[in-house]
Order: structure tokens, then sequence, then C-alpha cells
């Protein structure tokens, strides 16, 4: 368990960080000292859009015959989508099913266990930060320490430029203004009065924002942007 103190050592390192490479070693030292082998480190994809060009650290070794590679990722691996299931930092026991459906879990092979990091703090940017191992442990305390520690790194790498906080796919601005007053339950009529705009371009921004999320109608767009976190309420 990290005392105060040097969590406040780790922040400050990340804060004086001057290369990527520097940060990300950080985020991987955190995740080792936890017992993972195998570290992940890399933006969400939007729906329907690669992975490629959104991975930072890939230290990911194959278990089986064979190997993984940062090119074989996959922007719908089941493992990726863990990212999108809870808000907060958990563990995740990978079971036989898990391995079916992700190339990355079943690269872990059998008794392992996986610490999924959503990264929620760069809105509207999205990343995740996995752990793998056999012998992962984390209490609610590390839990909390991993996430402080991941949302201040990608916030550094924006920051210093190493990445962008636009992914290919990002609603624009008035397309998430306009899926948040839906959300709020305004209809395309009390969109237009307050944007000042005609309610054809609200319908406009929603189908647009429908499009890029994949969505079918307009509650399931709410849902994925909400997902996606390209909206807050």
């Amino acid at each position: 368990m990290a005392d105060p103190t040097e969590m406040q050592a780790r922040a400050q390192a990340i804060a004086d960080a001057q290369t990527g490479k520097h940060v990300l070693d950080i985020i991987e030292t955190q995740l080792r000292r936890l017992g993972a082998t195998h570290i992940l480190a890399a933006g969400l994809p939007m729906p329907n859009r690669p992975i490629s060009g959104l991975v930072h650290r890939f230290r990911w070794a194959d278990n089986r015959a064979g190997g993984i590679e940062r090119s074989d990722l996959d922007a719908d691996d089941s493992a990726l989508m863990l990212g999108l299931m809870r808000n907060r930092p958990f563990i995740w026991d990978v079971t036989e099913g898990d391995m079916s459906h992700s190339e990355l879990l079943a690269s872990l092979g059998r008794d392992t266990r996986v610490v999924v990091v959503p990264v929620t703090e760069t809105h509207p940017f999205q990343a995740l930060v996995l752990g793998g191992g056999s012998h992962l442990e984390a209490g609610k305390i590390e839990l909390s320490n991993l996430e402080l520690i991941c949302n201040a790194a990608f916030r550094r790498l924006i920051d210093l430029g190493v990445i962008s906080a636009q992914r290919p796919g990002d609603l624009s601005a008035r397309e998430r203004r306009v899926l948040e007053l839906t959300a709020l339950g305004k209809t395309a009529s009390d969109i237009a009065g307050l944007l000042d705009i005609s309610q054809r371009t609200v319908h406009a921004h929603l189908q647009n924002a429908s499009a890029k999320l994949n969505a079918s109608n307009k509650t399931h767009t709410v849902v994925e942007a909400l997902r996606y976190g390209q909206i807050r309420l």
C-alpha cells in the first residue's frame, strides 16, 4: 500500500514529466507493483473506429504459442469494452468465456485477472489502462490510488501534446450540446430557441450524432453519448 507521501511524490513526478515515455513509465511501475505482468494504456476508440493511433503503452506478451502485436489489436476486443462498463477501477477475473471473445484476455491464459482503470477526467477524451497477470492483487485503496495516477497521467499526456484531447469520430461541441439538452428532456423546438438555430439544424445535429455513435434512435444516441464520455449531465 502506497503511503500519502509516496503518492504525492508520484503525482509530482507526473506533473514534472517532460516526455510521454516518463509519464507512461510511472503508470507501468504502479501496475507492476500490484503484480501486473501485462500492461496496456490506450485511448478508447469511438464506435466503428480503429484503435490504431490510440495505443500508447503495450506490454502484452502472449502466454500461448505465437504472439499478439500492437497491430493485431481489435477495437471491438471485449477487454477494451470493459473500460465502458463502469466509471471506477475494478478487478476482473478472466473466465473461459472471456478468453473466447478477447484476444487480449486469451493471451493472458487461465487463472488470471485484469485490473481495469477507466480514465474519465479528460472529457470528452476517454482512455483505458489495463494490467493483467496471475498474481494481481489490489484493494480499494490501491485501486483508488491507481485511478488518481492514471487520470493525472493522461491529463499530463494531453498537456504535453503527446495525445490529442479529440478522438476520431468525437461529436462536435454543438452536437454534444444538443444531446445534453435532449437528455434533459428538451424538445427540438426548445433546443432551437435556446441555441438560436432552426429545428432542422437541431435534427441534423441529432442525426449526425446518431451516425457517429452507431445508435438506432434518439434515446440510444443519448445513452451511447453518455457511455462514450461525449456528454455529462
